[in-house]
Order: structure tokens, then C-alpha cells, then sequence
């Protein structure tokens, strides 16, 4: 969104943390010395410092509070002038504040761009309900949602979760506005891909973070029922779930059905996604991930492919009104299994050209950043 701004004319200044999400260490080349202002494609970005999150909840906690602490005392300092702010708010969303305090001090718009919905992602991740935690977290979010001035959602369950908050919402300040992809992806020719053998079983795809919130086990098990069918699984990515992922894998002796390969550049993806026939999306069975819509499958729909889905809700709403693949329920690997036989022996081009249309139609780029357009001249100009 920052690149495009600029070519659409904005100045824009990023402020940010130091490079450590997924791996839970500083990237190579970063430090809290190193490469913490930087300029890229006509932005400036700031990195504060922080604490790399490691792989404990004490390193994610250090990690989340460390990046507050230092922007509040970036606010008090800063010598950056700007006429909006703009949060893409990710967990955690008390990284918004930093973004409230610069607003509030000079007095101009705030926008929050909001992709995990707190306290509700603090529970279905962490399980954590204790109400000294959580009751904290809730007025927090209900102080941002206060103070912002559009609250932009990905989803349309986003628009009802946040206006049943006990803490009543503005419903004219919320406004749908769904993620869209990179013009990279888009439909490719098959490509040579050396990782991914040029045969005749039926690939799928699952590109992105391999974590326990995507429920990507249930791939293993389905593996194991479909053992005695032509069918390579193309994993794309890595996280903290990776090593659990393959040992199950292992253990349940369909390492033969896999093809791992470690994280890509994004633009790379559509190369791969052209390799194969279909791309998968899961979720863990949790009323949030039934809200939400994730990245992935607007990235699969832009490069026309054919979906399969363990998951309900938002995704399978999508996908059932796109026709562009078939849902089976969360958790459910038997059923998984039968409806990957089903697109197998389905017109998996129409599938993919139906995917394609449906994207052009809901998550054009253009149309969207167009949209943002016009919100920010209402509140600027």
C-alpha cells in the first residue's frame, strides 16, 4: 500500500520494528545498530527497537511491549511532519497506540486498518481468558476504536464483531474494504519449477506461514487416507508449527506426498502456484478464523487457480459465491480427502477462470487504493 501511495504522489514515512516475524530473530543485516532508517521504492522507513520476539511467550511479550515502549519514545522526539496516519494494525494491536499518540499530538486524522481483532486473537491464540489480561486488552481497543477515525476491516464479520462491542462503535466510522493482491500475481503459463517434478499427480499448494492457527495438520491426515492416490502436496513457506508439521508427516509415513520448500520472495509465488493445480486453505476450528479472510486466497484467486478448503465462515462464503472450489468442514481430514477426489475429477479451468473473474470483481487493486483516495482527500483536504 506504501509503494503504491508513492506512485499515486504521497510522501510516505514508515515507522516500524526491527525485521524478526517468523523466525524470532533480528534478519541478517539488521540490528539495533544496523540499517535502522532506510529508503526504499520512495519511502522513508523508521525501525524503532525492539526485543526479537525468540520462540517463547516472555520473547512475543518482550517483543510486543518493547516496540511500545520504544515508539512512545519516538513520539516525544520524532521530527517527522505528516497530515495522516495510517496503522496496519497486525497482532499486536497495541502497536496502534504508538500511532494514537502521534495522531492525538498533532492533531490529525487516524486510520486503522484493523487485520486481527483484539482481544479475540489474544484468546483463540494463546487461550488465555484470564480477565485481569483480558479486560485491560478490551479497553485498550475500545480507547483506539475511540479515538480513530476510520476503521477500515477485511472482512464483513470484522463490521458486525466490532459494532457488538460492549463499548458502542460509530458504525459510520467502519467501513469494509477487503485486501487485495500484488499485481504480480496473475495467471502464468505451467512453469518449470525444479523443486516440483513435471508429472502426472495432481498438486496443491499451500503457500504462506506454517503455524498453528492454519490447522495445516489436518494435510497429513488427509495424505494418509488419499495414500494410494496421485497426489503431491506443495508446501511454500516456514514458521514455528514447521518442525511439529514434518514430524507428523514422518510419522505418518507420507513423506513421499510432500514437496517442502523453505520461504519465497512473493513474487516468485504465482511461478509456483502455476506448477500446480490447486491451492488449499485451513483454519483451526475457531469462531475468529470463521470471520476472517485470509491473504492467501486472494492470492490464489488472482492467479486463477482451482481452491480446496478445510474451513467455513468468511472463506467458504467466498469461494461457494466465486464457484471456484469446494469446502469441506474444519477438521475434518475424511472429508478433506473425498472432496480433493471431487476436484480432481472436476473442470479445474473453469474453476480457476471463475476465480480469476471473482478477484478482478471484489479485490481489484485499482478500485480499492482508489477508494483509500478518496477517504484520505475527505479528511485532509
Amino acid at each position: 500500500m506504501a509503494a503504491e501511495w508513492i506512485r499515486r504522489g504521497y510522501k510516505v514515512t514508515v515507522l516500524t520494528g526491527i525485521p524478526n516475524y517468523p523466525m524470532g530473530k533480528f534478519f541478517t543485516g539488521y540490528s539495533w545498530t544496523k540499517r535502522r532508517r532506510e529508503t526504499w521504492q520512495g519511502m522513508e522507513i523508521i525501525r524503532i527497537p525492539l526485543i526479537a520476539r525468540g520462540h517463547s511467550s516472555i520473547g512475543m511479550a518482550a517483543n510486543y511491549l518493547s516496540f511500545v515502549a520504544s515508539g512512545w519514545l519516538w513520539n516525544i522526539f520524532n521530527d517527522v511532519k505528516a497530515d495522516l496516519v495510517f496503522s496496519f494494525e497486525v497482532s499486536p494491536m497495541t502497536q496502534v497506540n504508538v500511532g494514537c499518540w502521534y495522531a492525538e499530538k498533532h492533531k490529525i486524522p487516524h486510520f486503522i486498518y484493523v487485520q486481527d481483532l483484539w482481544p479475540d486473537n489474544i484468546i483463540t491464540v494463546t487461550g488465555i481468558k484470564n480477565p485481569l489480561i483480558i479486560k485491560p486488552i478490551d479497553r485498550m481497543v475500545d480507547k483506539i476504536y475511540k479515538q480513530a477515525d476510520k476503521i477500515f476491516v477485511p472482512s464483513p464479520s470484522f463490521v458486525e464483531s466490532i459494532l457488538e462491542r460492549k463499548e458502542k462503535v460509530n458504525p459510520e466510522k467502519i467501513y469494509y474494504w477487503p485486501q487485495y493482491a500484488e499485481d504480480f500475481y496473475r495467471p502464468l503459463e505451467r512453469q518449470k519449477i525444479d523443486s516440483i517434478p513435471d508429472d502426472d499427480n495432481f498438486k496443491i499448494a499451500f503457500t504462506g506461514n506454517i503455524g498453528r492457527a492454519q490447522g495445516i495438520e489436518i494435510l497429513p491426515e488427509a495424505a494418509e487416507i488419499l495414500r494410494d492416490e496421485k497426489i503431491k502436496f506443495i508446501i511454500v513457506g516456514d514458521g514455528r508449527y514447521q518442525s511439529e508439521f514434518e514430524n507428523q508427516i514422518e510419522n505418518r509415513g507420507v513423506k513421499d506426498k510432500f514437496i517442502m520448500i523453505p520461504r519465497v520472495q512473493a513474487e516468485k509465488i504465482p511461478e509456483i502456484l502455476s506448477a500446480c493445480d490447486a491451492g488449499f486453505i485451513s483454519f483451526n476450528d475457531a469462531d475468529l478464523w470463521k470471520k476472517t479472510i485470509p491473504a492467501k486466497l486472494q492470492s490464489y484467486m488472482a492467479c486463477g487457480k482451482a481452491i480446496i478448503a478445510s474451513a467455513s465462515g468468511e472463506t467458504q462464503r467466498i469461494i461457494n459465491e466465486a464457484d471456484c472450489g469446494i469446502c469441506s468442514p474444519l477438521g475434518n481430514s475424511e472429508a478433506l480427502a473425498e472432496n480433493i477426489k471431487k476436484l480432481i475429477n472436476s473442470n479445474i479451468k473453469l474453476l480457476g477462470q471463475n476465480a480469476r473473474k471473482y478477484f478482478e470483481n471484489h479485490f481489484n487493486k485499482k478500485i480499492l487504493m482508489d477508494e483509500m483516495d478518496k477517504f484520505i482527500n475527505e479528511f485532509t483536504n
